[in-house]
């Protein structure tokens, strides 16, 4: 038994046309059960976004990467590894990963000599066990997952402000009151992670639900690939499609995750 995963990111149409770079970055970190996924997309309006993006969701990584370490600690001391966090709990880890991702990209723009507002971009962050999983998001994008026996679930409704192409930014002045954490305490099958430029084709806009043709080739072809990172050519020509390069024209990142449990 053990979790199988694969992040993938691609330039959008609209980027490649003014010649800007990719702004969205995605990976993971896998502890024997234990996953860590972070994904971030870079604000269009900020000058160093791919930058931004990318320290935040190493950053992340980093900081998480000892979280295995930490919860065989709390399985010896006095509750089961099964057992999930407490929202409280999750809420105070993933505060302090914020935080921790904050601290860093504010000394890249004082080492760069330019605003930490450079650096802006959404974070979408989960860590799963084979039992539960805990994730939060400050921002647009999305996580969407199936439990065992359970339809696909989407755990946060998108930021998405007042106005069109707006929401929270790690670097806004409101992140964390804005963000959004949740922990589900099921058996755990299935965790797709994105950022918004795959939100229209992957999530249905009128009531927030996901789009069960969109996600379920993906679950397969985790299911029929021994190892994912490896043998991506599904994922890589899907994301730089024309099919779906004509339903959106922004950057686009996949982190798909399967627990395997034959």
């Amino acid at each position: 038994m053990n979790w199988k995963a694969v992040a993938r990111y691609a330039i959008g149409t609209s980027h490649q046309k003014q010649g800007i770079v990719c702004q969205d970055y995605g990976d993971y970190c896998i502890f024997k059960d234990v996953i860590v996924g972070a994904v971030a997309d870079g604000a269009g309006s900020a000058k160093h976004s791919d930058v931004g993006s990318r320290l935040a969701v190493e950053t992340v990584l980093k900081y998480l990467g000892r979280i295995s370490e930490y919860l065989q600690k709390r399985k010896r001391c006095w509750q089961k590894i099964s057992q999930e966090f407490s929202q409280t709990e999750a809420k105070n880890l993933f505060t302090k990963t914020v935080n921790k991702v904050i601290a860093e990209l504010g000394k890249q723009a004082a080492k760069e000599n330019y605003s930490v507002n450079d650096l802006a971009c959404t974070l979408l962050v989960f860590v799963a066990t084979p039992d539960w999983v805990a994730a939060m998001q400050i921002g647009d994008g999305f996580i969407v997952m199936r439990s065992e026996d359970s339809e696909y679930q989407l755990l946060f409704q998108p930021d998405k402000g007042e106005f069109a192409n707006e929401t929270t930014f790690i670097t806004s002045t409101n992140a964390l009151k804005e963000m959004q954490v949740e922990v589900i305490s099921q058996k755990q099958e299935f965790i797709c992670t994105s950022t918004d430029g795959l939100e229209k084709v992957a999530i249905r806009l009128s009531d927030w639900k996901p789009f069960p043709p969109f996600f379920k080739p993906f679950e397969e072809y985790l299911q029929e690939t021994v190892n994912p990172e490896d043998e991506d050519k599904y994922l890589t020509e899907f994301l730089n499609s024309e099919r779906l390069n004509s339903r959106t024209d922004d950057d686009k990142t996949l982190l798909l995750c399967l627990f395997d449990r034959e």
